[in-house]
């Protein structure tokens, strides 16, 4: 995350930096993270890395990030023990980063709300795998013993490589900080209601208790719970230990789940809860002392941040039966964030991209940090936009999410996101693309026009199927509003086998659709099933990417890869290293002279489409051919990444790629099917909890 340590500097005028309001400093930069920025007619910011594809390179941001985190899961698990990571420059193997603090009950609540995002877009169960065995190894090996006053719960650190977590010596020893212990508690929470699990819920309830154990009714200078002390005895004592923190919106959160929930000590629940709001709107809500957050730094009353005003902001943008005056307050929030001169913000063609955190004194370039909030930023001014409907605000997430997206995977052109070798698990790889999925919820129309995602739900999602003209999911409330963009449009939306009624609002229990965007919303209000059906002639494709399983970097292929789907022949192709608008391992012909290379499927499938990048300065053709289809012809313009579509509707045994420029190419993505493309209903759905499998579904598999 924040790095001041490590970050390169960029003095501005003490005038400007002492100014009731900053003004952003414009860096109208040729790149970005090293990649060359691309703009629109009127000089403004597009996205990485398909200009003209928002739901394409939006969705490539936070699935690549999920690419990388899948093979760190599958190999490394650097995650479990390091902030960050670097890699090399050769190989693009990840190397951990041992001389700084890792972040693991922050990562942990970080690493939930992505992938309690990312499960239902992609139907995906390995990314509950994922989660539940990172936080299972924090409830093993990071939780402070039973006899503390702040029992049971979670360490917020730990030093670099350490197997068990009890903070960061540089701070001390045996310590850890309340108002991460809710937020890790939510975190926990809502694992619980994804899975079942009970042990989640023990988990989140020891957090509430220790909350409410250990609250003290706060004034100006002592917040309800210390951003830092002792997990032993709570004490503050010390240079790194510290009576104050503005982040009192995480604990509320879980105690706000817990009494909707009716579960543990409610009554307690309600009244510490009450307290802290009660501080928080006398306090920080009027003084603007944002501090107390990360875990790296040391506790001052004078290093703000946008991570506590914004997350307050968002809570209550989607909670506003929280807050009377919601509106008001995330405005005002929202201002305060891009006007303060604690920290620099600046416009990057139109984009507006924010740091994290300042006292005034010194201010970090734009290139070079920062992903992570400005997507923050972004995200809770989507929010507004959809709870409000101020276009002005959508506008203003647009071209800072753009920002972000130059971010995703690696760049061997650019600087690391936080120097001299940090990309952050964090910053780059849970919070940031977390909040750029909170983007699509709030703006279905950025995501993909040609897929079917669930882009966000009041309620947490248990289970979900996409198939052929088919979505079908359970929600853990049986209450809950849900959307998602369809490739396909719906002939009817049931609720727990009851056909709901198409509306043109949402003002009772049943659904809308935009037949132009296709955008449904649904509204349900007794059963948890929902089924949602039409008719597509398109069947869910599965992936290969070439970056799971783990190949490496200018690796010939020989044989299957994965095993059982292709067959590469022996010398013909090789997986190629992150380059250009490739942000991971792609596929590339081994020959560098040839014009022709081919493979074959082991058994007989449809190839739909693959991703191309020409990155000479010239277009090419290419052509692909198989003996049971048509050939296809297309051309691959000259540094663009383009997705191609065969329209191919049977399977094919071999595909052969011929093109001039073919040695020079980069191909990702290779989407297939084992299923015909023949028009009809799918032959999957739920009845309760009975989920059967056929023809044409499955989960999405990622496509960078």
């Amino acid at each position: 995350m924040k790095r001041i340590v490590f970050c390169i500097f960029l003095m501005l005028l003490a005038a400007s930096a002492m100014a009731q309001k900053f003004s952003p400093v414009v860096v109208n930069a040729p790149t970005i993270f090293g990649r060359p920025v691309q703009l629109d007619s009127d000089g403004k910011l597009l996205p990485w890395p398909m200009p003209d594809n928002t739901g394409y390179s939006y969705s490539s941001h936070f699935l690549t990030q999920w690419s990388i985190l899948w093979d760190q899961y599958n190999r490394q698990r650097n995650y479990e023990f390091f902030c960050c990571v670097d890699f090399d420059r050769t190989t693009f193997e990840m190397q951990p980063e041992w001389h700084w603090v890792n972040s693991t009950a922050y990562l942990r609540a970080m690493m939930e709300g992505f992938m309690e995002h990312l499960y239902p877009y992609t139907g995906n169960p390995n990314t509950i795998e994922f989660l539940e065995e990172f936080v299972d190894y924090e409830l093993e090996n990071g939780l402070t013993p039973e006899n503390y006053a702040w029992a049971g719960v979670p360490y917020a650190s730990a030093n670099p490589g350490d197997r068990r977590y009890t903070g960061w010596s540089r701070h001390g020893e045996d310590y850890l900080e309340p108002p991460i212990v809710g937020e890790d508690g939510y975190a926990y929470l809502r694992l619980y209601e994804i899975t079942g699990n009970t042990k989640y819920l023990e988990a989140a309830l020891r957090c509430a208790a220790a909350l409410v154990k250990n609250y003290k009714i706060g004034d100006e200078r002592n917040s309800p719970w210390p951003v830092r002390c002792y997990a032993r005895d709570g004490k503050v004592e010390g240079p790194a230990m510290g009576p104050y923190s503005a982040n009192v919106v995480e604990p509320i959160m879980l105690f706000d789940e817990l009494i909707r929930l009716d579960l543990g000590d409610v009554t307690a629940y309600h009244q510490v809860r009450q307290g802290a709001w009660e501080w928080l709107q006398k306090y920080p809500m009027q003084n603007n002392v944002w501090v107390g957050y990360f875990e790296d730094t040391p506790p001052t009353m004078d290093n703000m941040n946008n991570v506590i005003p914004l997350e307050y902001a968002r809570y209550v943008l989607l909670n506003p039966d929280k807050d009377p005056e919601w509106r008001e307050h995330a405005r005002k929030l929202i201002d305060w964030v891009k006007t303060t001169p604690k920290w620099a913000k600046y416009t990057v063609h139109g984009a507006t991209v924010t740091a994290e955190q300042g006292s005034g004194k010194g201010y970090m370039l734009p290139q070079v940090c920062c992903d992570s909030h400005t997507s923050r930023l972004a995200a809770v001014e989507a929010l507004y936009y959809a709870r409000t409907g101020d276009k002005t605000y959508r506008d203003e997430a647009f071209r800072s999410y753009n920002w972000v997206t130059y971010f995703q995977g690696v760049s061997a052109d650019g600087s690391v996101p936080w120097p001299p070798s940090q990309y952050w698990f964090t910053g780059e790889f849970s919070d940031g693309p977390r909040r750029l999925m909170d983007g699509l919820w709030a703006v279905p129309e950025w995501a993909p026009d040609d897929e079917s995602h669930l882009l966000g739900s009041t309620s947490v999602i248990t289970k979900i199927a996409y198939g052929k003209g088919g979505v079908t999911y359970s929600t853990f409330d049986p209450s809950s509003t849900d959307v998602l963009r369809l490739n396909f449009a719906p002939e009817w939306v049931s609720s727990g086998g009851r056909k709901l009624t198409r509306r043109s609002d949402l003002n009772q229990e049943g659904f809308t659709f935009d037949d132009a965007t296709k955008v449904l919303r649904i509204r349900h209000e007794r059963y948890r099933d929902i089924d949602v059906q039409g008719i597509s002639s398109e069947p869910i494709p599965s992936i290969v990417d070439f970056d799971n399983p783990h190949v490496g970097a200018n690796v010939g292929l020989y044989g299957q890869y994965p095993t059982g789907v292709i067959d590469w022949g022996t010398s013909a192709w090789k997986v190629c290293a992150p380059a250009g608008r490739m942000s991971t391992f792609s596929l590339c012909a081994a020959n560098a002279q040839g014009a022709t290379a081919g493979f074959g499927f082991y058994y007989p499938r449809i190839l739909m489409r693959l991703d191309v990048y020409n990155p000479l300065d010239h277009d090419v053709t290419l052509t692909i051919r198989a003996p049971e289809m048509r050939e296809r012809t297309f051309t691959v313009k000259a540094g663009q990444l383009q997705r191609i579509r065969t329209g191919w509707v049977n399977q094919v045994s071999r595909v052969s790629l011929e093109s001039d420029g073919l040695a020079a190419l980069r191909f990702d993505n290779l989407a297939y099917s084992s299923y015909g493309a023949s028009l009809g209903r799918p032959c999957h759905g739920a009845s309760g909890t009975q989920w059967t499998d056929c023809a044409g579904y499955g989960w999405t598999e990622p496509q960078k």
